[in-house]
Formats: C-alpha cells, structure tokens, sequence
C-alpha cells in the first residue's frame, strides 16, 4: 500500500511542541495531540484502472486545502494500486469538523464524477488524542479487513 506524507491541518498542532518521526510519519506531524478526535478512513475500488490516475490527480488537489479547513488536524491519502483501490485517513476535532469538509463543492464534485465507478466504504474511529502509530495500525487493519483486498493480493476469499 502507498501513503502520502502526513499533511497536517490547522488543529493538527502538538499540545507538547514534540516534533519527532516515530515509525514514518513525517516530522510536521504531532507526536500527539490532546483531546478527543475522530477518524475517517475511506475506501475507495474503482471498477477500472483508467480511473485511479484521475481519482488520484483530484485527491491530491483537495488535499492542498488541508491547512486551511477547520478542525482538520491531519491526513493522509493511500492507494493499493493493484487493487484499484484508494482513499484517505484523515483525522478531525470532531463530526461537525469532518461534515463540513464532506460538504465541501470540490469535495461533492469529486464524489458525484466517481460514485457510479466503484464502490465505496468508510468507518468512523474515535481516539482521545492523536496517536499517529496507533491510528495508521488502526486504518490499516480495517483497510485489510475487505475481501477485495485479500483478492487483489492473491489470497484466499473468505465464503459468506
């Protein structure tokens, strides 16, 4: 799987001023952040190669945003190209937060071109503060836990 780099928002600051790189996340993340914060991991398989480079080209344009949305703290975007998949995990102060950005034209326009092209899945993870690690295990678990993935790879389906 391919992440980008942590992009962080602007509630995305270390309440501890501690800058450090644990386990790859980048040094303009926060080591943690106090409080409690939500966690939207996207999931998204296109039914066809020939749409990831678009999908891609507008994720990473909205993504530019980021230091400007409120109650953003931070993001990152993956995709499994192989599996024709991709998304985000992004990390909010709370569902307002992250309701607002769902809203967003560039973010409905995105969702209105790609909707009908594949299929979509999301969960929402609570924390009570920003564990970079910890939620990066999380997403990836629950990222790993679809069938298409396992598929894609060449391991076996599971049946029900």
């Amino acid at each position: 799987m391919l992440r980008s780099r942590w992009r962080q928002g602007p509630a995305g600051h270390a309440s501890s001023g501690d800058r450090t790189a644990p386990n790859g996340v980048d040094s303009a993340s926060p080591a943690r952040r106090s409080g409690p914060l939500i966690v939207s991991v996207t999931d998204f398989t296109s039914d066809v190669y020939r749409d990831l480079p678009g999908i891609a080209h507008r994720g990473f344009a909205l993504r530019r945003r980021w230091p400007h949305l409120a109650g953003a703290v931070g993001m990152w975007l993956w995709a499994a190209p192989l599996a024709r998949r991709c998304g985000s995990v992004s990390v909010w102060t709370g569902r307002r937060a992250l309701a607002e950005f769902v809203r967003l034209p560039e973010h409905v326009a995105i969702m209105d071109e790609y909707r009908e092209r594949g299929a979509i899945r999301s969960v929402i993870l609570e924390y009570d503060g920003f564990d970079a690690v910890r939620i990066r295990q999380d997403a990836a678990a629950w990222l790993m836990s679809d069938d298409r993935y396992r598929g894609a790879r060449g391991a076996p389906r599971q049946s029900g």
